[in-house]
């Protein structure tokens, strides 16, 4: 029996684990795109209604901290939820192996005949990862779970808190350090800039064209700053 098959091989958990570092890239780079996006259009807006550096600083510094806390606990409730799910097909999973073995080997020999084996094959192949580690072929084949490798909603949330957080300190920092009479217009430069490069290692990531996500997200980004500073003009003017 080829190798390729056994769950344990060394290829297979490359391969998984690459896949799991790219997808905690991938959200890193949502999360500080989200950062970006947020906490420029929040300066950009009160920028548009008053010079007061003081005031552009605590509302920039307001937006960072409860963004990145909602971030954290957005991402921390869903992968939890996820967890518990998980972990709930896995015990019914177990409890299906404990009390009717026959009738799961039945079922992995049949899956795994819908994938193109024979049935003599398809049989050998569920026996052999059966006797391997039955809920590991199981939960593979069945729920697409990893019981070894389930997401811990601790590291997500911090994950996505650091980096809304990095990605939001980038606008804050541009409008604060900025001349006065040029403080939106570098913090725009410097947002589209960094939204450009957010969206050629989306692309990357998820291999799409990269054109076509650089300018999505560039002129997304530019349509909400635009609307936030003029929210800021209009309202600030009529309310000052």
């Amino acid at each position: 029996m080829p190798d390729a098959l056994d769950p344990g091989h060394p290829g297979e958990r490359h391969s998984s684990a690459m896949a799991s570092r790219l997808n905690w890239l991938r959200a890193g780079v949502l999360g500080a795109n989200d950062g970006i996006v947020s906490t420029a259009g929040l300066v950009v807006g009160v920028a548009g209604a008053t010079s007061d550096k003081g005031a552009i600083f605590t509302a920039g510094l307001a937006g960072v901290v409860s963004g990145a806390v909602s971030m954290g606990l957005g991402e921390y409730i869903s992968v939890s939820s996820q967890r518990d799910s998980e972990r709930s097909q896995l015990a019914q999973e177990t409890q299906e192996l404990r009390d009717l073995p026959e009738q799961e080997l039945d079922e992995l020999t049949a899956l795994y005949a819908s994938k193109g084996l024979s049935q003599q094959t398809a049989r050998q192949v569920a026996e052999e990862l059966t006797e391997h580690d039955a809920l590991a072929a199981h939960a593979d084949a069945e729920l697409g779970i990893d019981p070894q490798a389930l997401t811990n909603p601790y590291q997500a949330a911090a994950a996505s808190m650091v980096a809304f957080t990095l990605g939001a300190l980038l606008p804050l920092f541009a409008i604060l350090l900025a001349p006065g009479s040029a403080r939106v217009v570098v913090t725009v430069v410097v947002v589209l800039l960094a939204l450009a490069l957010a969206g050629t290692v989306s692309s990357y990531l998820g291999r799409s064209r990269t054109r076509v996500a650089v300018a999505r997200i560039v002129l997304g980004g530019a349509a909400g700053l635009a609307l936030t500073y003029a929210i800021g003009r209009v309202f600030g003017t009529a309310v000052g």
